[in-house]
């Protein structure tokens, strides 16, 4: 399998931190020197191991804020 290179080019911030060390956060990854997108997993305290994510467009990013934010919670 090749090797998958990515940059965090900006953190946004941690949504939580597990008793391991592992914290979920939302940054701004380029994978593969591709351009930037908004990416949510989990990563160990190294920054060099993660686990699944998602990764979105700004475009599918905003259209999640406009569906988090019709919900009642």
């Amino acid at each position: 399998m090749a090797d998958i290179k990515f940059e965090i080019v900006k953190k946004l911030g941690v949504l939580s931190t597990a008793k391991t060390g592992w914290t979920k956060e939302l940054n701004l990854v380029s994978w593969n020197e591709r351009p930037a997108k908004y990416d949510l997993r989990e990563w160990a305290p190294d920054g060099q191991t993660m686990g699944k994510g998602v990764t979105l467009t700004k475009e599918e990013l905003l259209t999640l804020r406009e569906l988090l934010n019709q919900l009642e919670i």
